[in-house]
């Protein structure tokens, strides 16, 4: 059975020495205890509900990109939000949101517990992949398809101009990180491009890099949407 994901907010610094590693056994130190160590991806539409101080009373929902084991035997949902990737539950931003559970659309359903057959596939892919022990660089465990038509959006000119490049894939890496992967045009040799091609470079690395949109406001961007240009306009000048 999965942990339930703590809540940061009453959690007890003298408590850290009391989380165990779930393979070493041995007690993990708070920045070690979340390291995501495997990750699978979300088929089945399920979303994220969330709410904003901007909207009293009215939830919104944001696409799963997939769920996180975490070092510790937490899973949660893994969110592209803003310029970084975050498990859901810990999405607590006043202005642009905070986690309010899980949908699973297909059966009109609003749940708040990881779902069971997750729990299953992560914790039975993990030990039948067990995680990778600390190396000096870190390496790729996992790479998956982004299903969810995430994008990054790059400007080198302080959003003057900007170029939105579609995410092909998420690269977990053994130190933890989940890096998106974008395709660099100039080394395209074959197309369709599929993950672990290896024109693709990690968009947080890109020094142009800012910000993840999601499928529906990307293309809004693109086809000159006012609201979602107005949206985008209040969030870089705020």
């Amino acid at each position: 059975m999965a942990k339930e994901p703590e809540d940061k907010n009453n959690s007890d610094d003298n408590d850290n020495g009391n989380v165990i590693d779930m393979f070493t056994r041995k007690p993990l130190d708070e920045v070690n205890q979340h390291q995501i160590i495997r990750i699978a991806p979300e088929l089945d539409g399920m979303e994220m509900l969330y709410s904003n101080d901007a909207n009293p009373g009215k939830l919104f929902s944001m696409k799963i990109l997939c769920w996180a084991l975490m070092k510790d035997g937490t899973i949660d949902a893994l969110i592209p939000w803003l310029n970084k990737v975050v498990p859901a539950r810990e999405l607590n931003d006043p202005l642009n949101g905070h986690w309010e559970g899980y949908f699973d659309k297909v059966h009109d359903h609003a749940f708040f517990e990881v779902p069971e057959h997750r729990v299953a596939e992560l914790e039975n892919a993990v030990n039948y992949y067990p995680p990778i022990e600390d190396t000096d660089e870190a390496i790729i465990v996992q790479e998956i398809p982004d299903t969810i038509g995430t994008h990054a959006i790059l400007t080198e000119d302080q959003f003057k101009t900007i170029v939105l490049v579609h995410v092909t894939s998420w690269r977990l890496y053994s130190d933890g990180r989940v890096m998106a992967m974008v395709a660099d045009d100039k080394k395209v040799e074959n197309t369709p491009v599929l993950p672990g091609d290896e024109c693709l470079f990690a968009a947080q690395d890109h020094e142009d890099f800012h910000y993840f949109f999601h499928y529906v406001i990307a293309n809004k961007i693109k086809h000159g949407d006012p609201e979602a240009l107005a949206a985008f306009t209040h969030l870089v000048e705020g």
